[in-house]
């Protein structure tokens, strides 16, 4: 627990800061808010939220001296679900929920970090402007922002931190920088995949671009359809012709919700107003389908996104883990039949959603890092095309926990251990998909982790985020 002189030397430096005690009310109500339970069974002492970027700076002086023996969080929206990533035990979590505000500016959206993606999306709707973001509306903010990420305009515009043009960040000394390309560009390069490890961000500006509404949604369907939906994937994704409006996810999964059968669901998109263009045919005509269920149609930024957030499950609890493969029919067959394989061991679990999700990285996405100035993700468009293999997990009870990780570790292994063996594996693990015992930073590559402990050490010397923050993914591990 924190010492009284902490809590007492905090208080002191401010007096009519909103500090929220365990056992109190308030206190429960937050931290029983985060997307999974795994991270709401952590309670610190005190969480604390500042309402201004000074209040972040000068939290961050107070509690340096106190490092060594007292341990902090950072949490933005609290959507990441491994266990201490924006929680901690005993400790102080600061929480960032306050720093709110959308300014739309010519060319670019200036955003704070207690923002969600669906009331950015509401704004940009009514001024015909786009920006890459989640696309899940109740996502946040930095997560995106500072680990890589995917949004509907992947394909057209990249990753969402390869638009971030400038960040406003606190550093460990309390001072208040921009990182952009002409500020601290080594510090902008780094926060764009260094997660919590350089500062905490008090402002996003993410570039905009003109956008009306886009065509897509939700198509539901059978198990023995998903062979060929792989091999439709993977031939859009080496077409040297494709097109870069099209965003896609499919998966397979099971859940006693939906009855005994293993089921399969698309989300493919196209971003212009054109309806049922002929590019998503593949994706969008199986037969058979649940036709009750396809929801493919006209809609806003906004709209789309609200859709995939009522599509998860919150209050629950969740894990995520994930692996990077070359676009291979064979490899990403096999990896769907390990999955389904495995999914019996977990047919019992009460309330679970289980699934497996591959998600395009296209070469005209990679090779847009670059030209947006690059990132620390170390993804080369030689590389590619690429596809995310993303297991994820719903559950209910904390007496699952075990069973529900050690099918989703011991699947994901056999999963990476049989795409090494075709030799169609790569490194590269996204952080905000990434669980406990995965190491994304170690999968960027010697060349950038080695770029990124540079940057920290020039901009964090004492090491406060790495010694006084130890959750999320870190640097010197």
């Amino acid at each position: 627990m924190p010492s009284s002189q902490v809590i007492e030397t905090l208080k002191q430096v401010f007096p009519g800061g909103k500090f929220l005690q365990r056992g109190t009310e308030q206190f429960e109500k937050l931290n029983s808010s985060y997307l999974s339970g795994l991270e709401s069974d952590l309670k610190p002492a005190y969480i604390f939220q500042p309402q201004t970027k000074e209040d972040v700076a000068i939290f961050l002086q107070a509690i340096k001296p106190f490092i060594a023996s007292v341990k902090f969080a950072i949490r933005g929206a609290g959507c990441q679900p491994v266990p201490g990533c924006a929680n901690i035990q005993d400790g102080v979590t600061l929480d960032l929920s306050l720093l709110t505000g959308i300014d739309i500016e010519d060319g670019f959206v200036r955003i704070g970090p207690g923002e969600r993606w669906g009331t950015v999306y509401e704004k940009l709707d009514a001024e015909g402007l786009g920006v890459c973001g989640s696309r899940s509306a109740k996502g946040g903010i930095g997560g995106l922002a500072l680990e890589g990420g995917l949004s509907f305009f992947s394909s057209r515009e990249g990753f969402i931190c390869d638009n971030v043009l400038n960040y406003e960040v606190v550093l460990a000394s309390g001072e208040i920088v921009n990182a952009n390309a002409h500020e601290n560009t080594n510090l902008w390069t780094a926060l764009r995949g260094g997660g919590n490890n350089l500062g905490i961000v008090t402002k996003f500006d993410l570039r905009t671009f003109k956008q009306g509404k886009i065509w897509g949604g939700t198509v539901l369907y059978f198990a023995p359809s998903f062979p060929s939906q792989i091999e439709a994937l993977v031939n859009e994704l080496r077409d040297p012709n494709a097109s870069k409006e099209t965003h896609l996810m499919i998966s397979i999964g099971y859940s006693p919700l939906y009855g005994k059968d293993v089921l399969c669901l698309n989300q493919p998109y196209y971003t212009q107003a054109v309806e049922n263009p002929p590019v998503l045919d593949p994706f969008t005509k199986i037969q058979p389908q649940i036709d009750a269920m396809n929801t493919m149609r006209l809609h806003s930024l906004k709209d789309a996104a609200d859709e995939q957030a009522g599509s998860s499950q919150s209050q629950v609890r969740c894990a995520y883990m994930n692996i990077t493969v070359k676009a291979d029919v064979d490899t990403l067959r096999a990896g769907s039949d390990i999955y389904t394989a495995g999914l019996e061991s977990v047919k019992t679990v009460e309330n679970g959603l289980f699934s497996l999700t591959l998600q395009p990285y296209p070469v005209s996405l990679i090779e847009k890092s670059a030209a947006s100035g690059g990132n620390s993700l170390g993804l080369d468009p030689a590389d590619g095309p690429l596809v995310s293999v993303l297991l994820l997990s719903y559950w209910k009870n904390k007496s699952d926990d075990d069973a529900v990780l050690a099918f989703m570790k011991s699947t994901l292994e056999m999963i990476r251990q049989d795409a090494a063996s075709r030799n169609q594996l790569t490194p590269y693990v996204y952080m905000n998909y990434a669980f406990s015992h995965q190491d994304p930073i170690g999968s960027y590559g010697a060349k950038n982790k080695g770029k990124l402990q540079e940057a920290s050490k020039k901009y964090d010397p004492e090491g406060l985020f790495q010694k006084g923050f130890p959750g999320g993914f870190k640097l010197f591990t």
